[in-house]
């Protein structure tokens, strides 16, 4: 009853009008993020955060939640619409949901992702309810030692279980680590990797690594890369499933909520793996499997409410932990820092308006999706037309006026712009940027911890078995490094399945 009560309780702080303002623009903006191909959730995130100063922690963080969850209905539009995934988690509704466009049923499509979507993401939110409450009622026995090992543990899972090479992924989190090294000792107080520039004795401000590696680099890389011809947009009538869409979809989306719920807890899970598993689960429990890729209503419901699910349930580790599950939840992390708020078991008591207040305003801001997703399509696709030479310089524009404002700095910008070309060196050559972001962010977390923990033990490496808690983490460590090979080769196996798929429908989508 506790819980229920303090979940209510987390309505007061929603329903306030700021709040609700906030609430609403965060999943409009997220929804347009989503549609814009290339500038997704995160590098939107990082842009704003230096506005997000002047707010009251809760309305920025609710601001901020509702462009993530929000970006994953956005993607869905164009990938329906267009064959263009404003997202990476829309890949695979490109495969069915545009071929559903192009039989005329464009509005069944984009209607039964938003049914869908705001099941799944309710769904997600109802687990988040009650199980982040004991998550973080259990980590409260957290000493240094179980600490460091829960940092290297989120690390090594992001490095090790994403998307893409392992070893690339190793290199980008060593290098965040190495980047968290810069400036004052925060035990010593010695400065150290400075170089002797005043500019860099408190270390590297994390905006300016965010705003860097995700916005100016995204931008530089979009510029580099040819855009995608597209067709022209159907037409549809009729912008909501029928009665017999719904049925036949009942499964998929039961499935896809607690696929996606489950996949977004994990770290290096997030929402496109998460609406990969549900497509592929989806062909396999089909009687005609041969439907899907030629308009299967099955492959846009499961994938989108895996992906909405999973995206809320990424909330969990990142609220309870203090563990980011992926690099938009370290971006996330960050925001929380800036705020002087640090995430983690402590946080439902210390601040329990903000841990109910963001949890209760996704309620709401599901809804605000639900009401908000077909009126606002014709407008979405509309932007479309913008071209990306007269976007790409407002936003660059708007970024560096924001990391400026941060600290009134020169120097910081011509660091954003540093890290902006690294983050297209890295896009352009398979490095993820998420890993480096999650490493920067609990880097610190990680030194102070590990250097407490030996000071208590006298430099004794025994206190991180000392308890059931480290010594759990320590085997799940272990498990981690052992399993890392086997879920690198089923993820690029179920890629290389997705791919096949692509390839073979592809001549269908062009024709």
């Amino acid at each position: 009853m506790d819980i229920i009560n303090d979940a209510l309780g987390g309505f007061d702080v929603v329903l306030q009008p700021a709040n609700l303002l906030f609430c609403l623009v965060g999943v409009t903006l997220g929804m347009l993020i989503g549609v814009l191909p290339g500038l997704g959730p995160a590098a939107t995130i990082a842009i704003l955060l230096p506005l997000t100063y002047t707010m009251e922690p809760a309305s920025a963080i609710i601001l901020l939640a509702g462009i993530f969850y929000g970006a994953q209905y956005g993607g869905t539009i164009t990938s329906v619409l267009l064959r263009l995934p404003g997202e990476a988690s829309s890949v695979v509704t490109a495969l069915d949901g545009y071929q559903m466009a192009r039989q005329g049923r464009a509005g069944a499509a984009l209607g039964i992702a938003a049914v869908g979507s705001f099941i799944g993401g309710t769904i997600a939110i109802v687990g988040l309810t009650f199980l982040a409450p004991l998550v973080a009622s259990f980590a409260l026995d957290f000493g240094p030692a179980e600490y460091a090992l829960l940092a290297m543990l989120g690390i090594l899972l992001v490095s090790s279980l994403g998307n893409g090479s392992a070893r690339k992924a190793a290199v980008s989190a060593t290098i965040g680590l190495l980047l968290a090294t810069v400036g004052r000792d925060p035990v010593t107080g010695v400065s150290r990797f400075t170089f002797g520039s005043d500019n860099l004795a408190d270390g590297i401000d994390f905006v300016i690594i965010a705003m860097g590696l995700f916005g100016v680099g995204e931008i530089l890389y979009n510029m580099a890369t040819p855009p995608s011809a597209s067709s022209e947009t159907p037409k549809f009538k009729r912008a909501l499933p029928t009665r017999a869409d719904l049925k036949q979809s009942s499964g998929a989306i039961t499935r896809g909520s607690v696929s996606g719920f489950m996949l977004g807890i994990l770290p290096g899970g997030g929402a496109t793996i998460a609406s990969l598993v549900a497509y592929a689960t989806e062909k396999k429990f089909a009687k005609k499997p041969e439907r899907f890729g030629r308009g299967a209503i099955e492959g846009v419901a499961g994938p989108e409410t895996a992906n909405n699910a999973a995206a809320t349930s990424s909330f969990i580790p990142l609220l309870t932990l203090g563990i980011p599950a992926n690099g938009t939840m370290a971006i996330m992390f960050g925001a929380l820092l800036l705020q002087g708020i640090t995430p983690g078991p402590g946080l439902i008591n210390d601040h329990p308006d903000i841990f109910w207040g963001v949890i209760d305003s996704m309620y709401i801001g599901n809804v605000f999706l639900l009401l908000l997703s077909i009126p606002l399509i014709g407008i979405f696709v509309k932007l479309l037309s913008v071209k990306a030479t007269i976007l790409n310089p407002i936003t660059v524009l708007i970024t560096m006026i924001g990391v400026y404002t941060v600290r009134n700095s020169v120097f910081d910008m011509f660091l954003v712009i540093i890290f902006g070309v690294v983050g297209y060196l890295m896009k352009k050559l398979g490095f993820p940027p998420g890993p480096l972001v999650l490493a920067f962010v609990l880097g610190g977390l990680l030194e102070t911890s590990f250097r407490q923990a030996i000071r208590l033990s006298e430099g004794s490496l025994g206190i991180f078995v000392s308890s059931p808690i480290s010594i759990t983490l320590a085997i799940t460590i272990l498990i981690a490094l052992a399993a890392a090979p086997v879920m690198t080769w089923v993820l690029r196996r179920q890629q290389a399945k997705t791919e096949a798929v692509l390839h073979t429908h592809g001549r269908g989508f062009e024709d």
